[in-house]
């Protein structure tokens, strides 16, 4: 009781169970312009999106895949599309995705990794590790069929395919130093020009 004897106000949040688990916090996020909201191995984590350069690499990449897209009538997404693991429920934001257009998803908002076709991640001096380590592990996990790494900070810089996910980890990989072609497999099928990325 208040001090006039009145019970006190609850505002509707009050009501609401409190987050728990990074999903729980993650779901509840009100929107983050300017910032990609990750669950990563569990851990919700909240970062700058990437720099205008870093955006135009995976922009240059859905402009090459175009006429692919369009013969097999696939979506593919620059950014902003949250990806959800099979099984641990991560969710990811890769810089490009490639999926059908009856990709099954996880509410209304995240497309499921095992249906997916392809992501890209373009590797920026923030996300490092994250990008060479943690996410083509996590995509292989997840049965995402193809992972390709731009790498434009590598010594020399580099674009990467992973391929066939088996026990949480892609069995084929081929590297190329960025300015050379790269064949991405199926079902994408198509011999990538990475000099665009120069």
């Amino acid at each position: 009781m208040t001090a006039q004897g009145r019970p006190p106000r609850h505002t509707p949040q009050e009501d609401q169970p409190r987050p728990h688990t990074a999903r729980e916090f993650f779901e509840a996020l009100p929107p983050t312009p300017g910032f990609r909201a990750e669950i990563i191995d569990g851990n919700l984590i909240v970062s700058p999106v990437g720099s205008p350069e870093h955006s135009w690499n995976a922009t240059l990449l859905s402009y090459a895949l175009l006429p692919v897209v369009m013969e097999r009538n696939w979506h593919a997404h620059v950014g902003g599309v949250n990806v959800c693991i099979d099984g641990p429920r991560d969710s990811l934001v890769p810089d490009f995705t490639l999926a059908p257009t009856d990709c099954p998803r996880w509410g209304s908002l995240e497309l499921f990794s095992s249906g997916l076709i392809m992501v890209a991640e373009v590797v920026s001096p923030g996300s490092v590790r994250v990008d060479r380590d943690d996410k083509p592990r996590i995509y292989a996990g997840g049965g995402v069929p193809i992972m390709l790494l731009v790498d434009p900070i590598a010594t020399p810089p580099t674009v990467t395919i992973l391929s066939d996910p088996e026990g949480g980890a892609y069995r084929d990989m081929t590297q190329v130093q960025m300015g050379k072609p790269i064949k991405i497999p199926a079902p994408v099928d198509v011999e990538l020009d990475t000099s665009i990325f120069l």
